[in-house]
């Protein structure tokens, strides 16, 4: 079901997504409350409590538009200040959490990026990039283990560049450096999972740039943490005192579904399918002075 996302939530109830930590949201006051009203960075979490809310059943789901602002964020060909995604999340099962049923959403989406890149390139001739038909999977375990010298990002470029696409499985939990292949929050995906001795039933959607030469992240998603693994991760990042906000409090006491969802990068997206080099051709956003004339004079564009 489509639905209508909000732009700013009330802060101290455990909603809104702080990144990790790693970014402060653009926060204001209004006459009638006491609490900061603060602009979204996700929805992740927001979405899981509408779906309790309103008791969507096993198998359905909501999807929106999300626009959020990350004030904090390191703005370059990819990253923007201005946040554009189509937020999805759906019920699940207890029995559906596992590897086998991420990999089958990832196939879904994947399958829907694909078949519009085939459609965009035959009605557009000029578009020459391709996508391999089917997606492949890697631990970011077993990745670390191909390329152990290799930075997270370098690894990423790596192994983007010979599949074309590829879903890395387990983005938040420690590698064996004791180190993350990326930073994630400890309360919306379930990257502490032990499947296998793998970690992880989170993960990101990559695709190959030929423009940029460079791996784009397209979608990160992935099964939402339970009362088990949100304990754990909260306790391994020494962040329990979470506990005592509502969103957190409903997970511990079970009283909010299991469930699967995501953000698929809207501009993100449209600047890949359209072979664009920069995210500022798809979007209106702020940028440095000097990034379009550094644009136009190494790709001829803007």
């Amino acid at each position: 079901m489509r639905v209508s996302a909000p732009k700013f939530l009330v802060s101290n109830k455990g909603l809104l997504d702080d990144l990790a930590g790693t970014q402060t949201p653009v926060s204001f006051k209004v006459k009638f409350l006491k609490e900061d009203i603060e602009i979204v960075h996700s929805l992740a979490k927001w979405k899981r409590v509408i779906l309790g809310d309103f008791k969507f059943p096993v198998g359905k789901g909501l999807y929106t538009d999300m626009d959020a602002i990350r004030k904090d964020e390191d703005v370059d060909s990819t990253h923007s200040v201005y946040v554009d995604q189509w937020d999805w999340e759906k019920v699940i099962t207890k029995e559906q959490r596992n590897i086998k049923f991420l990999k089958k959403i990832v196939k879904q989406i994947y399958s829907s990026i694909y078949k519009t890149k085939q459609k965009l390139n035959k009605k557009y001739p000029n578009l020459k990039q391709t996508l391999p038909k089917e997606i492949q999977f890697i631990h970011s375990l077993d990745l670390q283990k191909i390329y152990p010298k290799l930075t997270p990002k370098e690894r990423e470029d790596k192994i983007t560049e010979k599949l074309g696409a590829v879903f890395i499985i387990g983005i938040g939990g420690d590698l064996l450096d004791g180190k993350p292949h990326d930073i994630r929050a400890t309360d919306y995906d379930d990257w502490s999972t032990i499947e296998k001795g793998k970690p992880g039933l989170n993960g990101d959607i990559l695709v190959w740039d030929s423009v940029s030469k460079k791996s784009l992240e397209l979608s990160s998603m992935g099964i939402r943490v339970n009362k088990e693994s949100l304990l754990f991760q909260l306790k391994e990042k020494k962040e329990m005192h979470k506990l005592k906000l509502d969103y957190h409090k409903r997970i511990i006491s079970n009283k909010l579904p299991l469930t699967i969802g995501g953000g698929i990068g809207q501009s993100r997206l449209c600047m890949f399918l359209l072979e664009k080099a920069h995210i500022g051709e798809v979007q209106s956003s702020v940028w440095p002075e000097n990034t379009f004339k550094k644009l136009k004079n190494k790709y001829n564009i803007l």
